[in-house]
């Protein structure tokens, strides 16, 4: 099976600290691959050097086999490669309609004319309301996003990166911060994009019931290394990545180079 994003020995270095070590991986087109590892252990810093926020110092990046490396984050977008953050990321003063009309106009290539009689984003509002009822958020469209919960902004969030027709959503904790009644409703909207198999979902996440029940397989950074990749079982079962997370001991030779 084709890769659809890859990684080469990818590596970056502050200072005279690296991040990130020499990480190879190969995700499948429409799998669900979840990151885990302890804080610090360069999670977000890997997903930034995907996503185009940051330039590795060594190693490449691959979309489709086509190398991205050096491509910046509006590149990659076009592309098909969508990232949400730990800090949601709308338009505060538009209502939730249009932040997603906004998005599917973008994808369609439309500017935004401020003197055009609304009746001509009609389609775009009938395929934004669309995202809506995907992520749950129907019912709240004509609301200003800013008045939203935070739970139900995660949600608009990943329905404007569907509306851009990302291929690649790299999903940063999106249950962070949210209450624990929150996280349910989060968690319906994941599984519905999984079960459409037309999305390949690169996950970070703390809470590992829900790792456990999402991922068709996890990968763990420790030390910005990649300490193990396998399936969710394999994950639990693996005597290193236990003993990293209880702070055991660690043998540097166990990974590999």
């Amino acid at each position: 099976m084709k890769s659809i994003i890859e990684t080469k020995d990818l590596s970056i270095t502050f200072g005279g600290h690296t991040a990130v070590d020499r990480v190879s991986i190969a995700v499948p087109e429409n799998h669900f691959k979840s990151i885990i590892g302890p804080n610090g252990a360069g999670k977000t810093t890997f997903f930034n050097l995907l996503s185009g926020q940051l330039m590795p110092t060594e190693g490449q990046i691959f979309f489709r086999e086509k190398e991205i490396t050096k491509m910046s984050t509006t590149e990659r977008t076009r592309l098909g490669i969508g990232r949400s953050f730990q800090i949601t990321n709308v338009f505060p003063n538009l209502t939730v309609l249009e932040n997603v009309r906004l998005a599917v106009q973008s994808q369609a290539g439309t500017r935004f004319q401020m003197l055009a009689h609304y009746r001509k984003y009609k389609v775009f509002e009938e395929k934004a309301e669309e995202w809506l009822e995907l992520v749950l958020l129907q019912n709240k469209k004509e609301i200003l996003a800013r008045n939203l919960a935070h739970g139900e902004k995660r949600k608009l969030e990943i329905a404007m990166l569907l509306a851009l027709n990302t291929e690649v959503l790299l999903l940063d904790e999106p249950t962070a911060g949210m209450s624990v009644e929150e996280v349910p409703a989060i968690l319906e909207v994941i599984k519905k994009i999984k079960q459409g198999k037309d999305r390949t979902i690169i996950l970070i996440e703390h809470k590992m019931d829900m790792i456990l029940d999402l991922s068709d397989t996890v990968m763990v950074l420790f030390n910005g290394r990649l300490l193990a990749d396998g399936t969710p079982e394999e994950i639990m079962k693996n005597e290193t990545v236990q003993s990293a997370y209880l702070g055991g001991l660690y043998d540097d030779s166990s990974i590999k180079a």
